[in-house]
């Protein structure tokens, strides 16, 4: 879609060149959603590809994922580094919960998704689920850092401040080691998640589990050990509180909630298996 408001497309190539952040600005990375409708207020594009960010950077501390990592890159690395992740089957799980075409994977990026909030963001799912750190600059210089699930604050809400740039993603290895388990659901074979439950091994025998998409911002369930299922119901029903739930035409609240009972437990059972 062509926006007709937009009066400046600023390029710069390093921190030094970012613009002063102005009302009408806005963030370009893979631009999927920003040229999908229309953008009335805006009047200056800042394109962040020319900031030569890499895409992803692998260390004994984890993975730094780059804001402007495409769905494609990191599909692409999750598959070449899994004999080393044991938590790699999760990237694609989450890759393909987009339901998108090779034209969106390659576009639209992992910075991208996390900024729009969206309840589905499949890259909110995945990042949450595996204790990722947001790293954001401030238009000052200064830098600061937050954690996935408190980075997300409602639908289309995030922590960010106005001038503020989320720079990376850092996923520690000690998440990158644990063993996952996966579960979506959706109202039609295509359509957007109504709800996407992620379980991790924790230390101890514990279990962490991730709530996305069913409810309006990404939830934490912590275990100090596995539970069995009437202490995971209970939790479940005591901990996300019924106004937590989304609501939209991708699915009832209720349903919702029945949905993510229901996939709990199932990830309960599969890492039960393997729990000391």
């Amino acid at each position: 879609m062509d926006l007709n408001t937009i009066t400046e497309i600023a390029r710069p190539a390093s921190r030094a060149e970012l613009p002063k952040w102005t009302a009408g600005d806005a963030w370009l990375a893979g631009g999927t959603w920003l040229y999908s409708e229309p953008q009335p207020r805006l009047t200056r594009l800042i394109d962040l590809t020319e900031l030569g960010w890499p895409a992803l950077q692998l260390s004994d501390d984890g993975l730094e994922i780059a804001a402007t990592c495409s769905v494609a890159e990191l599909h692409a690395a999750a598959s070449a580094l899994a004999p080393q992740w044991r938590a790699a089957p999760l990237f694609e799980q989450c890759c393909h919960a987009f339901l998108a075409s090779f034209k969106i994977w390659k576009t639209a990026t992992v910075g991208g998704n996390l900024c729009l909030a969206l309840p589905a963001g499949a890259m909110i799912s995945l990042t949450a689920a595996l204790d990722g750190v947001c790293t954001i600059w401030s238009p000052d210089g200064s830098e600061r850092r937050l954690p996935v699930l408190d980075f997300i604050e409602g639908p289309q809400r995030s922590a960010l401040a106005a001038g503020e740039l989320l720079r990376a993603v850092q996923i520690p290895a000690a998440a990158l080691g644990a063993r996952t388990a996966f579960r979506q659901i959706s109202l039609t074979p295509v359509g957007r998640s109504a709800a996407l439950v992620i379980g991790k091994t924790a230390a101890g025998g514990g279990l962490d589990l991730t709530v996305t998409a069913s409810t309006r911002r990404p939830l934490r369930l912590a275990f100090d050990t596995m539970p069995d299922a009437p202490a995971l119901h209970a939790r479940i029903i005591g901990d996300i509180p019924d106004a937590l739930y989304h609501d939209d035409h991708h699915g009832d609240p209720a349903w919702r909630r029945q949905m993510t009972l229901r996939l709990a437990e199932d990830i309960r059972r599969e890492l039960a298996d393997e729990a000391p």
